[in-house]
């Protein structure tokens, strides 16, 4: 496993850089840290030698002979990344260029409590460790994301709304029982931010990512980092009134964006239609089933159902109505749209830019894009690796 703590300040400014980048020559990467020649070639010789970097063939050519490209080496360790939300777990071990080793995701219920899940998450470790054929030792780090509030310096829930019984609850102590590795544990929208963060490999710099699931919170990213706040409760932007008149919300206000357009939101005006007689369609599989889920509103949409495209619109414009005070505060060149609820389609995401673009000034939006996250159900198992690797390297003593 690595020592992190014996690597020299350049070497893990080398190191990140060629993390957070795909691929790169020492011309290039002199250029990105802005060394000299021989300082990085001295950084890049030391990490090589250590065993940590190495040449990954020959990159393009621009002009003469194509120079070798340097790429991270599994001798750094596998990162275990875990990604928990409200109704889902996803457990994975990537290596250090965050290609997945070995992946696990079932359905969850964090309602279930510590106890529960926790063991849960410890016994698919061992299990994607023996399908990997590693040991716990070669476990560099882990990462993990949440769905609640957490003090990140300490890694402890504070006050989670949707996981009772969490409440200062160290995860990492749990995890130290089986593994030496450091534990880093965030919100799961913070690490939603993170994947995509390394995803466009930091060249997109200020940006926020929304989750929609069983709730809605935001991950920043500002100047190439995220941003977490004074004690790291920035991004939760689901209880942001949208209708002073909407529903009670389970923090004790009326109508938070989180109770009028997250998942929940979703079923019961699904629930509502097809009591209503407004849905034939939703009606005959509320009657089969006994609930609708978003996925039901999704599918009856796409036969062209009238009442769940109203749903998808109505939720779509609520979301852009929040999301516009965001835009018009916080000016990012992008927004991305995750969560299990981004998957209902593509008049949802025009209902969230029509009403971005009436809500918001011209100057916020000039040159904004609006698109749903690129990694799909896999962005916060990306994230808690690069969350794992970063972490690793900004912790360990000069």
């Amino acid at each position: 496993m690595t020592d992190w703590r014996s690597l020299a300040p350049a070497e893990r400014i080398v190191l990140d850089c060629i993390f957070w980048s795909a691929g790169l020559s020492r011309h290039e990467l002199a250029t990105k840290v802005g060394f000299s020649k021989s300082r990085t070639n001295a950084a890049t010789g030391a990490l090589i030698d250590r065993g940590l970097i190495e040449e990954a063939g020959p990159g393009c050519s621009t002009g003469g002979r194509r120079p070798e490209t340097l790429s991270l080496s599994r001798q750094i360790g596998i990162f275990a990344a875990i990604d928990l939300g409200a109704t889902s777990l996803d457990v994975a071990l990537l290596a250090p260029d965050m290609s997945i080793l070995a992946h696990h995701a079932e359905p969850a219920d964090v309602r279930s409590g510590p106890g529960v899940i926790v063991s849960r998450i410890r016994a698919l470790l061992r299990e994607l460790i023996k399908k990997c054929r590693v040991n716990g030792r070669d476990i560099a780090a882990i990462g993990m994301g949440v769905p609640g509030p957490v003090d990140f310096a300490d890694g402890l829930l504070v006050a989670p709304p949707l996981m009772p019984g969490w409440e200062g609850l160290s995860i990492a102590e749990y995890l130290h029982e089986d593994y030496a590795a450091p534990v880093f544990i965030d919100n799961d929208v913070n690490l939603l931010a993170m994947g995509e963060l390394w995803r466009v490999h930091r060249q997109i710099r200020d940006f926020l990512v929304i989750k929609v699931g069983t709730g809605i919170g935001c991950g920043i990213v500002c100047r190439g980092e995220i941003y977490r706040g004074a004690d790291g409760s920035a991004g939760d932007v689901g209880h942001i009134c949208v209708d002073y008149n909407g529903p009670r919300c389970h923090c004790g206000n009326d109508g938070c964006v989180e109770a009028m357009a997250a998942a929940p939101a979703l079923s019961r005006l699904a629930v509502e239609a097809a009591r209503g007689g407004r849905s034939i369609l939703l009606a005959e599989w509320l009657e089969t089933r006994g609930t609708l889920v978003p996925e039901d509103v999704s599918q009856a949409s796409r036969s062209g159902d009238v009442a769940a495209n109203a749903i998808i619109q109505l939720t779509g414009e609520l979301l852009g109505r929040m999301l516009a005070s965001l835009v018009n505060f916080y000016n990012p060149s992008h927004v991305f749209i995750g969560g299990g609820v981004s998957q209902i389609g593509p008049l949802y995401l025009a209902s969230i830019r029509q009403s971005v673009y009436r809500r918001s000034l011209p100057l916020s939006t000039r040159h904004i894009h609006i698109e749903f996250a690129k990694l799909n159900e896999l962005g916060g198992i990306i994230g808690a690796g690069a969350l794992a690797f970063q972490e690793c390297l900004k912790r360990a003593p000069a």
